[in-house]
């Protein structure tokens, strides 16, 4: 396979940590977008494919009947980055906490050797290259689907990455079954009826009724999950009230359940719906359940897996086993277009501590740009 050169490198590099310095939250991400174009429109025989989105960008190698379908995501999150490094983000409140900028920089390399393959007059498949917005939340796939993605390209195969802090550069993740957890994001309102506080019994408190719920949905995976499986359900805001004399008219709270398992999921989405329901009608209050988009489980056939695994065997990457992680992924949303495989790729410097995904101090190593970039066009390249 043609490798990267030195000056490849550096202007992977130099490429990544621009993106890195100039985070974009999702949906946002407008310069994000230009770089991309830019750098794509430079390789020859690279063609821009127009989708009615705002960002992202769709673009193909033409080649033989054969389409595969190499996917990157391209957004940061709105966190304030700890990490001393010259290109550390400039933006004040945003970060790419979640390596973003690496999968898109391998993306282009990938691109980048796959032109150079082409004109050195080897066969190829008809390679598209994903760059999709808005990850984070879990809404750019959908957007890109909506928007008629599958109906301007008709992969046979469809593959992403993730890079993993808590594995070295070089060594990658080929697991079969379930890698990231399905979910479903969920939105509680409570309707009381605000008044004085020296009234309470003039008032319904929506205050007391979420509590009761908050409790109460505690029991969803210590009481309804077999403790053999794998759920979680999470509160993570609770918004009401605005004064120390006054009954709160109303209490939001947002929400998530997780499982590996879509029957589990269903388990925890039924109960749920039943303890939101009687617990606001235990304190008479009204109540919203507002469901978000269920996200399948990231999910690797057995077929699909055994030809990632010849593809990351080619690369020279270390493969080593990880348990699947309880985080999810709207790449899963494309498997129900085309067959799918999702790559974990180390991404911690030899010796280096471990920061995880989404936290201030997450880094991810230069060095990891080389082995994705091999591992995105060999996928590619498979199927020449």
């Amino acid at each position: 396979m043609t490798g990267l050169t030195k000056d490849d490198m550096k202007k992977l590099a130099a490429f990544r940590h621009d993106l890195h310095q100039h985070p974009e939250l999702a949906g946002e991400e407008y310069r994000t977008t230009e770089k991309i174009r830019e750098f794509l429109s430079a390789l020859p025989g690279c063609q821009m494919i127009s989708l009615p989105v705002k960002t992202g960008v769709i673009a193909r190698i033409p080649g033989t009947d054969t389409e595969i379908m190499l996917r990157a995501d391209i957004d940061a999150l709105p966190q304030s980055e700890e990490v001393d490094i010259p290109w550390r983000s400039a933006v004040p409140g945003v970060m790419h906490a979640c390596g973003h900028d690496l999968h898109t920089t391998a993306l282009c390399g990938a691109a980048l050797l796959l032109c150079r393959m082409k004109q050195e007059g080897k066969t190829l498949p008809t390679i598209d290259l994903v760059f999709q917005p808005a990850e984070e939340g879990t809404t750019g796939a959908r957007m890109l689907i909506d928007a008629g993605l599958f109906e301007r390209i008709h992969p046979k195969a469809c593959y992403g990455m993730h890079n993993w802090p808590s594995l070295e550069t070089g060594r990658v993740v080929c697991r079969e079954g379930a890698l990231m957890s399905a979910k479903r994001n969920f939105d509680i309102v409570i309707y009381g009826s605000g008044g004085h506080g020296s009234m309470p019994h003039l008032n319904v408190d929506p205050i007391p009724c979420a509590a009761a719920m908050i409790q109460s949905l505690q029991t969803v995976v210590s009481r309804n999950v077999n403790p053999l499986e794998a759920g979680i359900l999470s509160i993570h805001m609770i918004e009401g009230g605005s004064s120390a004399n006054r009954v709160a008219d109303q209490v939001l709270m947002k929400a998530t359940v997780r499982s590996l398992s879509e029957d589990v999921l269903d388990r925890m989405t039924e109960r749920v719906e039943t303890i939101v329901e009687r617990t606001a009608q235990a304190y008479e209050c009204r109540h919203e359940l507002i469901w978000k988009e269920r996200i399948p489980a990231v999910w690797n056939s057995p077929e699909m897996t055994r030809e990632a695994v010849r593809c990351a065997q080619s690369t020279g990457c270390t493969m080593v086993d990880a348990v699947p992680s309880l985080a999810s992924e709207d790449f899963a949303l494309y498997r129900a277009y085309v067959s799918s495989f999702y790559y974990w790729v180390g991404s911690r410097a030899a010796g280096a501590d471990i920061h995880e995904l989404h936290t201030p101090q997450f880094f991810a190593d230069d060095s990891v740009i080389e082995y994705a970039v091999q591992l995105y066009t060999a996928s590619a390249v498979r199927y020449a």
